[in-house]
């Protein structure tokens, strides 16, 4: 199975995987540049391994939770693509990549419930809660979530992974840290791979905002003899 992932929720990444083996991956730390590194990474990693955009089994879409413009750049980008070559579309909420990093590297125990965490900026976080498979599967259950809120009204009493519990460290204080880091392509197409060998449904590729963008449209202008 050859999947190529995007997920531009936080930084921007891009990774090429053939079945569970990483083949190339791309990522920026810099959040205002997704539109401009995208299309070029695709192309680069594409022909580093020698495949065609029409060779994919899937093109997997990190979903969000993100902000507005950082994340439309990535689910543009991909069903584009997808549309171009004619490849099926598979969205993955972004958090599920981090949810299954902290279960494969087992950072939590088995059957224990865990929280992740990302940046959203405005001093509040996305979020959701997991539980870590008990079955020795490698998929964690999503329990609550996703939601938008500050730091401090999180759930107590459960560890937290993702780049929320390096910011906001005082109103996390007692949340035990598993990481600190973003979402990522790599884990990304492994969450939709799992899914795909398992017959279990898949997202569209609807972006989960969570709450309204900064940008308004003008208002009708006053007339200077009002």
């Amino acid at each position: 199975m050859l999947l190529l992932a995007l997920d531009t929720s936080a930084a921007a990444t891009v990774a090429l995987l053939r079945d569970d083996v990483v083949v190339g991956r791309f990522g920026s730390a810099d959040t205002r540049s997704h539109a401009e590194v995208l299309a070029p990474a695709v192309q680069r990693i594409l022909a580093d391994a020698g495949v065609a955009g029409p060779d994919l089994d899937g093109i997997v879409a990190g979903v969000g939770p993100g902000p507005f413009t950082g994340l439309r750049a990535g689910l543009v980008t991909a069903r584009t693509l997808g549309f171009v070559w004619d490849v099926p579309l598979l969205g993955v909420l972004s958090l599920d990549a981090l949810a299954f990093d902290a279960v494969a590297g087992r950072a939590v125990p088995a059957g224990g419930g865990f929280l992740v965490g990302t940046d959203a900026r405005r001093g509040e976080v996305y979020w959701a809660a997991y539980r870590a498979p008990a079955d020795g599967s490698r998929l964690p259950e999503l329990l609550d979530g996703p939601h938008v809120g500050a730091a401090a009204t999180l759930p107590q009493g459960m560890p937290l992974a993702g780049r929320a519990a390096s910011l906001y460290p005082d109103d996390l204080d007692g949340l035990p840290a598993l990481a600190t880091s973003d979402p990522d392509a790599v884990p990304l197409a492994r969450v939709a791979r799992c899914r795909l060998l398992a017959g279990e449904p898949l997202r569209d590729t609807a972006p989960l905002y969570l709450r309204e963008s900064d940008a308004r449209v003008p208002g009708p202008r006053k007339r200077a003899t009002a």
